[in-house]
């Protein structure tokens, strides 16, 4: 009943933003993941709130839309941003968004200055992204459950994020370390117990 509520808010919320068809796809699937997932229902909503409410000021500044290739992701209100500003300028604006943000606790700015990455790049980030979640069930540490654990690829850089134990971290940081096109491994976990 209580995943039904965080539904049926979700979907509210989304409505309020805008109309973003995002926001009722993701609130759908945060009704279905809050049931693996160690953050409150609450938490998983507002970190979506989170994600959409910076979405629409980055497309809301046409210079930060037109000139950067940026994606922010939210866990447990720590914001991880990811991707291409040319100038340092554009990469703190993108982050001064994140930090005015309600329910935003930490902000790691994990943008590189650069060009917009290619298709062919993004491409093969997605690919990664696949490989390191399917690695995910390999992790043989008891009570772990890999839909937990958030994975965002960029430059062939994966960042994990979400509500671990430390020997869950270890033991998933040895997975993706094996995937096929993994150059580096950047651990934004929050550890519990």
């Amino acid at each position: 009943m209580r995943t039904l509520a965080a539904l049926a808010l979700a979907a509210s919320a989304a409505g309020l933003l805008g109309g973003c068809a995002e926001a009722v796809v993701g609130g759908a699937v945060a009704g279905a993941a809050v049931v693996h997932d160690r953050r409150t229902p609450g938490t998983v909503i507002d970190d979506q709130l989170i994600e959409l409410r910076w979405l629409h000021e980055y497309y809301n500044d046409q210079e930060l839309k037109k000139q950067t290739h940026i994606s922010a992701t939210s866990v447990n209100g720590v914001v991880l941003l990811t991707g291409e500003a040319p100038t340092e300028a554009l990469r703190a604006r993108a982050e001064a968004i994140a930090r005015r943000l309600p329910k935003v606790r930490r902000v790691h700015n994990e943008i590189r200055i650069a060009a917009p990455s290619s298709f062919s790049q993004r491409s093969s980030d997605a690919l990664i992204t696949a490989k390191v979640k399917t690695a995910l069930f390999k992790v043989k540490v008891k009570g772990f459950d890999p839909t937990r654990v958030n994975v965002t690829t960029s430059n062939g850089t994966v960042y994990l994020q979400g509500l671990v134990t430390r020997a869950e971290a270890d033991a998933v940081v040895e997975q993706v370390r094996r995937v096929k096109g993994v150059q580096r491994v950047v651990k934004v976990f929050e550890y519990i117990g």
